[in-house]
C-alpha cells in the first residue's frame, strides 16, 4: 500500500498540535509554579524580528488548516488572531484540530496530483502538484512553527524535552 498525502498530513499534524497543546499546559502550570506572568511567556520572543509565542502557536495551526483546505480545495476558516492567554491559544489548536478532524483521506489525496496556487507578497506561487506543495512549503512551514513555539516555551524556563515535542509525554 502507497503512503498517501492523507497519511503524509493531517494525523501527523494533529498529533503535533495535541502536542504543542500539552506544551501550552506545561508552560500554564510553569508560570504559575512560579510566579511568572503568563503573559510575559505568551509575549516571549527568540529575537526582536520573530514572531512571540502566541503567533507561534496561531501560525503553526494556521499552517495545518490552510494545508488541508488547500489539498481539498476549498477556503480554510477564519480564525483571528486575538488570543492572549494559554486557554485561548489551547482554544485556537483544538478549532483547528476539530477542523482537521472532518477530511477524509479522499478529500485531501484528491490533491496530491493538483496544482496548488500559493499568494505570496509578490507573485502568488504555483506548486505543481500537492504532494509537492505538501513537501517543499506546508509541512517544513507547519514543523518550522511548531518547532519555534517549543523553543519559546523551553527559553522560559519550563522543563520539556524532545519526547515532549515529539510524543506529547
Amino acid at each position: 500500500m502507497a503512503f498517501s498525502i492523507y497519511e503524509a498530513s493531517i494525523p501527523m499534524m494533529i498529533r503535533m498540535l495535541q502536542n504543542l497543546s500539552n506544551v501550552l499546559d506545561k508552560a500554564a502550570a510553569h508560570a504559575v509554579a512560579n510566579g511568572i506572568d503568563p503573559t510575559t511567556m505568551i509575549e516571549a520572543r527568540l529575537a526582536p524580528d520573530m514572531f512571540n509565542l502566541a503567533r507561534q502557536v496561531q501560525s503553526a495551526a494556521d499552517a495545518a488548516k490552510t494545508c488541508a483546505a488547500r489539498l481539498s480545495g476549498e477556503a480554510p476558516p477564519s480564525h483571528p488572531d486575538t488570543e492572549t492567554t494559554f486557554e485561548d491559544l489551547k482554544g485556537r489548536i483544538a478549532k483547528v484540530i476539530a477542523y482537521l478532524d472532518r477530511f477524509t483521506p479522499e478529500q485531501i489525496n484528491a490533491g496530491g496530483d493538483r496544482s496548488i496556487t500559493m499568494p505570496t507578497r509578490g507573485e502568488p506561487h504555483v506548486f505543481k502538484s500537492g504532494g509537492d506543495y505538501l513537501t517543499q512549503f506546508a509541512i517544513p512551514n507547519f514543523f518550522f512553527h511548531v518547532t519555534m513555539a517549543y523553543g519559546l516555551v523551553r527559553q522560559q524556563g519550563v522543563e520539556i524535552g524532545k519526547m515532549t515535542y515529539l510524543i506529547g509525554a
